[in-house]
């Protein structure tokens, strides 16, 4: 059976974006047998899953930079490879030292992956059916989202913690096979720049210190780091629009689309991230479910956005897409703003109701502001415009989960998460869920705004 470029591309794309997802979600339920296997004490528990963001938020915008120079099919090969040897290391890891080195590379390799996947589906698929491969992508990270508790909760209970691993071998295998052999030539945009070192380094400590002073910034440390983080980038951002091959082109936040859909983005992260913790607080600690049946009930979320995310996107090759961002984050308002009054006296339906308009609304938001942002620069920067997007993704998490820390631990203090406190647990979550319905309306706003805008879409198609 043989396959279109613009097929193998999009089939390539979904499945490194679903599982650059899968072992950054599922870890977490591997995170206690690793702990017991290695001797982990919490702090270094805590580690595992929080080193590889940050590798992954340092490295992701130095990535747009080299997938340009070098070849975004060249530079997402390379991350596949990486994140399979990784993969394998871990696998055979026999310490906590090489375990998290091994996770240090993950986040390294899934860096590439994320930005090179982005800009190989603009690069190969026609501008007018970009919209719908995005949304394709997109379905990955859904679909991952749902699926990766679930697949990873079943591999560690039967055999074992390093199955998660063993698993995603054979479909990177898969994509290195079909890269090599079903995608010919490649796509350069920036082959004449230098790379830019200092760009790379100032980016990189800023966005170190701010992310992780953020998730730790009830402590006085972590409030000195993220003040530090911000003006570190503030001279990145300054030094970025002296330079003639700037490691990220700042001039870029002129176009009001791309500006005002980055924002959107970034506010839509910080707004939804947290949302599942959330309810998991409540069907357990206040409603009184066991584990097994929080589970089953949070798949309503991401399913439903894996179901709108392919069609949005094919609906915004056809219309505005900031106009479907704006509905769609307007549909994800009220789902917060319901889930704001979320208390142990709540019927079940209400939540239920509230997690359908969620799964609706976002899916009805992501692919087509993915293809907004994408689609508002040159094509010769549509590495760096996947940069943006996988940047804003990540510190809206990293935001969204401090978020959480920090409301917590304002209520609650040090008290532990358990039934008998169901009361501060509701208050401190109707807390965030206002917030997060406030971060909702910033990024109905920054659509609108992006709507009204006078600046062009690009229609071109890479060469």
């Amino acid at each position: 059976m043989k396959f279109d470029l613009e097929t193998v591309v999009i089939f390539v794309s979904f499945i490194t974006s679903f599982f650059a997802v899968f072992l950054s979600n599922g870890i977490i339920i591997g995170v206690p047998a690793i702990a017991s296997e290695f001797a982990m004490n919490n702090v270094i528990q805590n580690w595992v899953p929080t080193i590889f963001f940050l590798v992954v938020a340092v490295f992701t915008v130095p990535a747009g930079q080299i997938s340009g120079k070098f070849g975004v099919k060249k530079s997402l090969l390379m991350g596949v490879i990486v994140y399979l040897i990784a993969s394998i290391g871990a696998c055979l890891s026999f310490s906590t030292e090489s375990f998290l080195v091994f996770r240090i590379l993950q986040g390294a390799g899934v860096a590439f992956l994320n930005v090179s996947a982005m800009a190989m589906v603009v690069h190969a698929v026609k501008p007018q059916n970009r919209g719908k491969a995005l949304g394709f992508t997109v379905t990955g990270v859904y679909l991952a989202t749902s699926l990766s508790p679930v697949l990873c909760g079943f591999l560690v209970h039967n055999l074992g913690w390093r199955s998660m691993f063993y698993f995603v071998i054979p479909f990177l295998v898969l994509c290195i096979l079909l890269m090599v052999f079903k995608i010919p030539g490649e796509w350069k945009t920036y082959e004449k720049d230098k790379i830019d070192k200092f760009g790379s380094i100032l980016y990189g400590l800023g966005i170190l210190a701010f992310i992780y002073g953020f998730t730790t910034l009830t402590t006085t440390n972590g409030l000195i780091l993220t003040i530090i983080g911000l003006i570190i980038l503030v001279i990145f951002g300054a030094y970025e629009l002296r330079q003639k091959s700037p490691v990220f082109n700042m001039n870029l936040f002129k176009n009001k689309k791309f500006t005002s859909s980055n924002i959107a983005a970034l506010c839509s992260y910080i707004a939804v991230m947290v949302v599942t913790t959330i309810l998991n607080y409540h069907f357990q600690y206040v409603r009184g479910w066991n584990a097994q049946m929080s589970g089953l009930i949070l798949i309503i979320t991401p399913i439903i956005m894996a179901i709108m995310a392919p069609n949005a996107g094919k609906l915004s090759d056809k219309i505005h897409p900031q106009k479907l961002a704006a509905l769609g984050m307007s549909i994800a308002t009220v789902a917060l703003l319901i889930l704001t009054f979320l208390n142990k006296d709540t019927p079940l339906y209400l939540v239920v109701i509230a997690m359908i308009l969620q799964g609706f609304g976002m899916g009805l938001f992501s692919s087509p502001n993915m293809n907004a942002i994408m689609s508002s620069v040159p094509p010769k920067d549509a590495p760096t415009a996947s940069a943006s997007q996988a940047t804003m993704r990540t510190i809206g998490q990293t935001m969204s989960l401090g978020l959480l820390t920090l409301v917590f631990a304002w209520v609650m203090s040090n008290l532990e998460l358990a039934p008998q406190y169901a009361g501060m647990i509701v208050n401190a979550s109707q807390i965030i869920c206002g917030i997060c319905t406030l971060a909702c309306i910033l990024a109905v706003f920054a659509s609108l705004v992006g709507i009204k805008s006078k600046d062009k879409f690009n229609t071109d198609r890479p060469n």
